[in-house]
């Protein structure tokens, strides 16, 4: 049984030495999507592959949970939905990383909970083959889907959760940040992280050791979507824990 106590006193210190600005934020008449990032079997199913958790989490269930009640509720209100799945060519893992979500492995697929997004006609999935959903978003012809999504919907406000916190989210959210202080979205105001919406795993550094792994690849969970959560913000993104909804959709 890994001791918890150091991890739990470093997320403690991180805490205080860098602390979070988590506010409600109002869904008011501006225009809205949500980016779902990589809620797939292969990081969020128990068992179910090389990064997928081997027991169940209570923050990856939360993300899991808090995602689809979100995700309904833009479905009903008849706003957009893009999906990112986590897709890569067999035989090509992306260090350090063991192989994960390859083709056809069905790793690369939503989560139970969220499959009815493949048939919902307010979401499109898009598949990448590398952490960085924006770059993977790239088309052969230079077009980018995340760009013109938000252009084509004239989006005001991008509602990100995901997993996970400090890597493909976290990547996600900084060059979109980039990408719209750059003037590639014109209409585009404010990106919002749903921090319950969003999960990290965990893997304390005793786990690495007793694995044969190098030291170098410990993520503590706790600390790791602290920092996650903090380094995106410090780039511009608003952080939320609760979200709130008009009494009707914009038009």
């Amino acid at each position: 049984m890994p001791d918890t106590s150091s991890e739990d006193t470093l997320t403690m210190l991180m805490a205080d030495a860098m602390p979070l600005s988590i506010e409600p934020v109002e869904i008011d008449d501006r225009r809205v999507g949500l980016v779902i990032v990589d809620e797939v079997n292969g990081f969020a199913t128990v068992g179910a592959g090389n990064l997928a958790p081997p027991v169940e989490s209570d923050q990856v269930s939360t993300m899991v949970r808090e995602t689809d009640r979100l995700a309904r509720e833009f479905s009903n209100r008849g706003w957009s939905i893009l999906a990112f799945l986590d897709t890569h060519v067999p035989g090509k893992p992306e260090p350090p990383y063991p192989p994960h979500c390859e083709a056809g492995t069905g790793e690369e697929d939503l989560v139970p909970e969220l499959a009815w997004l493949e048939s919902d006609p307010n979401a499109i999935l898009v598949r990448k083959d590398c952490i960085n959903g924006f770059i993977g978003a790239i088309q052969a012809d230079g077009s980018n889907r995340v760009v013109d999504w938000v252009n084509q919907n004239r989006l005001q406000v991008v509602l990100v959760v995901g997993i996970c916190t400090d890597i493909c989210v976290m990547d996600f959210v900084l060059t979109i940040l980039s990408a719209r202080n750059h003037d590639m979205m014109s209409g585009l105001e404010d990106i919002v992280v749903h921090a319950p919406g969003c999960a990290t795993y965990d893997l304390p550094r005793a786990t690495t050791r007793e694995l044969g792994l190098p030291e170098s690849l410990s993520h503590p969970g706790a600390a790791a979507h602290h920092m996650g959560l903090y380094f995106m913000a410090s780039r511009g993104a608003m952080l939320t824990d609760t979200i709130r909804f008009s009494a009707s959709p914009s038009p």
